[in-house]
């Protein structure tokens, strides 16, 4: 591949997580063309009952529980079981992806209709008004929260299940673990909010104790996708912001940040 060549991720496989490119490298005053692997980033465009939410820049890998953890931390769907069926088509330069729900739920969603395309970094675009972005969410049941030895346990793990960021530097990650800091499952993406959307699916169809941890902010959207699908603990590795942790108090999840070795932090 040439450097003026584009970038084509095909879409048709689903896996399709890492790219390889050509880059011209300098270092030390020598210049050399070298390949390198870069995580892949394609329009996904989500749609329900072949009504368009949204398009959103993700990482084309695990798309149903990409939709399925969009839905449910959206609060589209309550449950996995709303959503009959879901149906993935590449297209030129990304992927559809569409969910077949009732026709309710399909109706209701119509008002909540996000505009505009999400960039890989935000979990708010296409929100049309500030009453459009804050929730109401249940409280949550109290829920233990990780101990050090945990999330120490955790936090290692993490790292060497993370393949894609391994080979990229580019890929965030969710994990869910269990109360000893066993990791059950990892999801990542290009974006962070991807990631835990993609992590909510899969743990919509796999009920089990444990908290999340993300290698990421805690954001406020983070937080609250994370108690609007039953979550109670949210561990980061990073910094929360200030209406993160206000929704975490309100929806009494349990939230840690700055989690690492031998250290973190918890804020409510």
């Amino acid at each position: 591949m040439s450097l003026a060549e584009p970038v084509h991720v095909d879409a048709t496989h689903a896996d399709s997580s890492v790219v390889s490119v050509s880059r011209l490298l300098r270092e030390d005053g020598v210049t050399s063309e070298t390949d390198d692997a870069v995580v892949a980033e394609v329009p996904v465009a989500m749609s329900f009952n072949d009504i368009s939410y949204a398009v959103m820049m993700a990482t084309p890998c695990d798309l149903e529980d990409f939709i399925r953890g969009f839905a449910i931390g959206e609060d589209i769907v309550t449950s996995p079981r709303a959503i009959y069926d879901i149906e993935i088509k590449p297209a030129d330069t990304g992927v559809a992806v569409n969910a077949r729900v009732s026709n309710e739920t399909a109706h209701r969603l119509q008002s909540r209709r996000r505009s505009m395309a999400g960039p890989s970094g935000c979990g708010l675009c296409g929100i049309e008004s500030i009453e459009q972005v804050t929730r109401d969410i249940a409280p949550l049941q109290s829920q233990a929260l990780p101990s050090q030895v945990a999330l120490d346990k955790a936090l290692t793990d993490m790292r060497a299940r993370q393949v894609v960021s391994q080979s990229t530097s580019g890929a965030h990650a969710a994990v869910w673990c269990d109360m000893e800091g066993n990791i059950v499952s990892v999801r990542e993406d290009v974006g962070r909010h991807n990631a835990l959307d993609k992590l909510i699916g899969w743990r919509s169809l796999n009920p089990t104790d444990g908290f999340v941890l993300v290698s990421s902010r805690a954001s406020y959207e983070m937080v609250a996708k994370a108690a609007t699908a039953g979550i109670g603990v949210l561990a980061a590795v990073s910094a929360p912001t200030s209406m993160a942790i206000d929704t975490a108090k309100s929806a009494n999840l349990g939230l840690i940040a700055f989690a690492s070795s031998g250290r973190h932090a918890v804020y409510a």
